[in-house]
């Protein structure tokens, strides 16, 4: 296939074309280059044939238009968005611009190109989510794909919009659409004012740790490598109109993440004393959910999908790539990416 993949030098977004290019597909990369973007996330795979950039805002729709007739894909893979909850809580203009107007613009440049295509059937639109749509769970239950929809933040409340456009779309055009929502990803190339690398970088300056409230809140820890290899499955094989829920079946409280990525530096890089030490309970998000989780039955029974990589594994890997991978990390760190927003009221 010939990919057009949005936002493909983020975290997610860059893990796609990668394996998408491994698994032997054609891309054409669109990203802005904004904060949290990253070229040398794509550095493995910059010099192949198969790979191209263009750096395009997608609430630009002129040069939207020009990527579509200019590449011609054959696939949409739209991960281009704001994606962290504490600047959406500080800042919710760019995530109203970016994840929604931006999603119109993808939606609209797509149909028009589709049209003049002839509105070919293998043609794919796949929205890339999150399971922070469906809002809070109690100690039981699961998302599923019918879960009502009730986002909390101004990041998932802009992220549920975008899903019910790219719905409406499919419905009221004949859009050959795919949605997924996943839980919350990690590994390699995690922007690092992210919870785990904070969690690593802090730790490895011997600064505090910082836990929202408790540490309580549980989540569904999915690995970047078993998502994109989920996402693939759904942009190659998905059914029209469908969505599908990517879950990792690694539910973790925050305090016990925390504790176990401690666990692993005292053994990898030991320090004077244990990393817990550096523990430290903050003030509280403001409408922090208490518990994700996933139910992923759905896409395991109709692509044979599910997760590969348990928490433990893919957190030793994921340190493990920190400490190797300094050269990273340390300029976006010292320019302020570790800094922790959403908490100033």
């Amino acid at each position: 296939m010939r990919i057009l993949v949005t936002g493909g030098a983020g975290f997610i977004g860059s893990a796609v074309v990668r394996g998408a290019i491994a698994q032997g597909h054609e891309v054409i990369n669109l990203d802005a280059l904004t904060y949290a973007a990253n070229l040398e996330n794509l550095t493995p795979i910059a010099d192949s044939p198969a790979y191209l950039f263009e750096q395009v805002d997608i609430r630009n729709r002129d040069e939207l238009d020009r990527v579509f007739a200019e590449h011609k894909p054959n696939a949409v893979m739209h991960l281009a968005a704001e994606s962290h909850v504490d600047r959406s809580i500080d800042g919710p203009a760019d995530f109203i611009e970016t994840n929604i107007t931006g999603t119109f613009n993808m939606l609209e440049a797509a149909r028009a190109y589709w049209t003049k295509q002839g509105k070919p059937e293998g043609f794919r639109f796949h929205h890339i989510s999150t399971d922070e749509v469906y809002g809070s769970l109690g100690d039981t239950g699961l998302f599923t794909e019918d879960t009502p929809y009730d986002p909390r933040s101004p990041y998932s409340a802009s992220k549920a919009s975008s899903d019910h456009l790219v719905r409406a779309w499919n419905e009221t055009y004949g859009m050959p659409v795919v949605l997924t929502n996943c839980s919350n990803n990690y590994g390699p190339f995690h922007f690092p004012e992210k919870l785990i690398p904070v969690i690593i970088i802090n730790a490895l300056h011997g600064q505090p740790i910082p836990v929202y409230g408790k540490g309580e809140n549980v989540r569904d820890w999915l690995y970047v490598e078993d998502h994109v290899e989920a996402l693939l499955a759904v942009v190659e094989r998905g059914a029209v109109g469908r969505s599908y829920n990517v879950g990792g079946n690694n539910e973790r409280r925050n305090i016990d993440l925390v504790r176990t990525i401690c666990a692993i530096l005292d053994e990898l890089r030991p320090g004077d004393d244990p990393y817990d030490k550096l523990i430290t309970f903050v003030t509280d998000r403001p409408g922090h959910d208490m518990r994700y989780a996933i139910d992923a039955s759905r896409i395991e029974a109709e692509l044979g999908w599910k997760p590969s990589v348990s928490v433990e594994e893919g957190l030793r890997k994921t340190v493990e790539w920190y400490l190797a991978n300094e050269k990273w990390w340390r300029p976006l760190w010292e320019a302020g990416a570790g800094k922790r927003l959403g908490t100033k009221g």
